[in-house]
């Protein structure tokens, strides 16, 4: 089975999740035309319960499994890459069942007493197939991952995204006519349908042999399954913890917003549109350079455990340096993008530009967001994910408090739990950072530090004189894409002229491993 380098393995990361970006873009545009605010609102309220009850239906075996498998491939022990395998499926299997049941039982006292919308029952229990089919599919994930072969999931994440935007016109206009919930439960089943299509690809990318050596060493890795179990929840169970920091914090997050909202005063009705306002126009263009962060730190981890496993210290250091370097880049032009384009950006996608001022009050504080990915996976992938754990601990508690005492506010409403999120955001980020200075003494740099503001401020001033060079951007779609190109390009200078990134680092995606 092929094997990619870092880079090589990020490129392919990258370029599937620009495409599923792309795409998914066009997914929530479709969304919004299709079911307006309120029912995005619905959508995005139901949608942390499925992500939380991910986390606990796959207690963070998909990094585990990457970094076990990755150690066990340095020593060739193919014997113990099966048993990992094999272990975490049958793990997976019984979690998604019992959790299945466990949604399919609370889900009307979540929608009515917890989310305050008695709606979001029905997006509820739609869900519950893609539980079991996405924790299938993590485990076949992280597999890969392991072994640094990062096509198989690259190509069945497109294959997802494309599925889900080509069926949710179909599902949604079917039963819209029932009420808006049901056209939410339309948008749930477009999901499911695009889970299945990439879970059934990744399961075809096994050979015929290789599924039969599997069904051979069935009963033998189950016999050594105590001692691989043990492995891999040294690390699922605290990467769990820190997976289930997050994922409660998704979950808790509308309810909280909902419930500090309601005692502002305001009706239920407004309070489903404003937190579709943030969490369905303006954190998808605040979370799209991700892409990029989020492929560097599925490729970070593998490739920091083999490194760590054969003590090669200035490698895991210069690994870290780099990703932070590369995701830093790829977020600063879409922060500057964002505070000065934000407007007309919401406009042509949405038609509405309801949700600017909460864009360019967090775009600047996500650029720690950006940064956030590769040093939760350096950390976890030198067997620190407890601390990463405790780091997102004590930062999900300051968000939750300043998210109660301001949104419940009437002079902030929404704007607070903005604020909770820009706190969030800096303080997460700079604990991890913390803890990598102290448990292996990385260092980024005062230098790389000056060099990143710079190139935020140069781009910020280069796209101001853009701006008034062509002042019509506002209402023409040319002379926007016209400025956001150029603004591009010039960037690109910034980055090798301050030495970002440089050409020769970048030399290995051009040579044959």
């Amino acid at each position: 089975m092929s094997k990619q380098s870092f880079l090589k393995g990020t490129v392919i990361l990258i370029g599937a999740g620009l495409v599923t970006r792309v795409i998914g873009f066009f997914n929530r545009i479709l969304m919004v035309r299709l079911m307006g605010e309120e029912g995005i609102g619905l959508y995005n309220m139901a949608i942390p319960t499925l992500f939380l009850v991910f986390t606990l239906s796959q207690i963070g075996l998909p990094t585990a499994i990457a970094k076990r498998v990755a150690e066990a491939n340095v020593k060739n022990n193919q014997k113990q890459v099966k048993s990992i395998l094999i272990t975490s499926l049958i793990i997976t299997s019984l979690l998604s069942l019992f959790f299945v049941a466990l949604i399919l039982f609370t889900a009307p006292y979540i929608a009515k007493y917890l989310l305050t919308d008695t709606r979001t029952v029905y997006p509820l229990m739609a869900m519950t197939p893609m539980i079991p089919i996405t924790g299938l599919t993590s485990v076949l994930r992280g597999y890969f991952q392991g072994l640094q072969n990062m096509k198989p999931q690259s190509y069945a994440q497109v294959i997802e995204q494309i599925v889900r935007t080509v069926t949710i016109s179909f599902f949604v206009n079917l039963l819209i006519p029932y009420g808006i919930e049901f056209a939410v439960v339309g948008a749930m089943i477009s999901g499911i349908v695009g889970e299945l299509i990439s879970f059934l690809y990744l399961l075809s990318y096994f050979k015929f042999k290789r599924a039969k050596n599997l069904r051979n060493q069935f009963l033998i890795s189950l016999k050594s399954g105590q001692k691989t179990i043990r492995s891999l929840f040294s690390i699922a169970i605290p990467s769990t913890g820190s997976r289930l920091i997050s994922a409660l914090s998704s979950f808790l997050e509308p309810i909280l917003v909902a419930q500090s909202l309601a005692f502002a005063g305001f009706s239920t009705t407004f309070i489903t549109k404003q937190y579709g306002l943030l969490t369905g126009f303006a954190m998808p263009l605040l979370f799209f350079p991700t892409f990029i962060t989020h492929a560097l730190a599925i490729a970070l981890i593998p490739n920091i455990s083999e490194a760590d496993a054969r003590s090669a210290h200035v490698t895991v250091h210069y690994r870290i340096n780099q990703a932070i370097r590369i995701s830093f880049a790829s977020g600063a032009i879409a922060t500057v993008i964002l505070l000065l384009f934000s407007e007309p950006i919401l406009e042509l996608m949405y038609g509405s530009s309801q949700a600017s001022h909460l864009i360019k009050f967090l775009a600047p504080f996500y650029l720690f967001v950006y940064l956030q990915f590769p040093l939760n996976s350096a950390l976890q992938a030198l067997d620190y994910a407890k601390v990463a754990m405790w780091n997102t601990l004590i930062s999900t508690i300051i968000k939750y408090v300043i998210l109660v005492l301001f949104t419940s506010q009437v002079a902030f409403g929404i704007f607070g739990t903005a604020l909770a999120l820009a706190v969030t955001a800096i303080l997460t980020t700079l604990l991890h950072y913390g803890s990598l200075k102290k448990l292996i003494g990385y260092d980024f740099g005062l230098v790389n530090m000056i060099k990143m503001l710079c190139l935020v401020c140069l781009t910020y001033f280069s796209g101001k004189g853009l701006m008034s060079l062509l002042p019509n951007y506002q209402v023409n779609f040319s002379s926007l894409s016209l400025i956001i190109a150029l603004l591009c390009m010039i960037y690109l200078i910034f980055v090798f002229g301050l030495k970002i990134i440089t050409f020769e680092e970048l030399k290995p995606l051009f040579k044959k491993r």
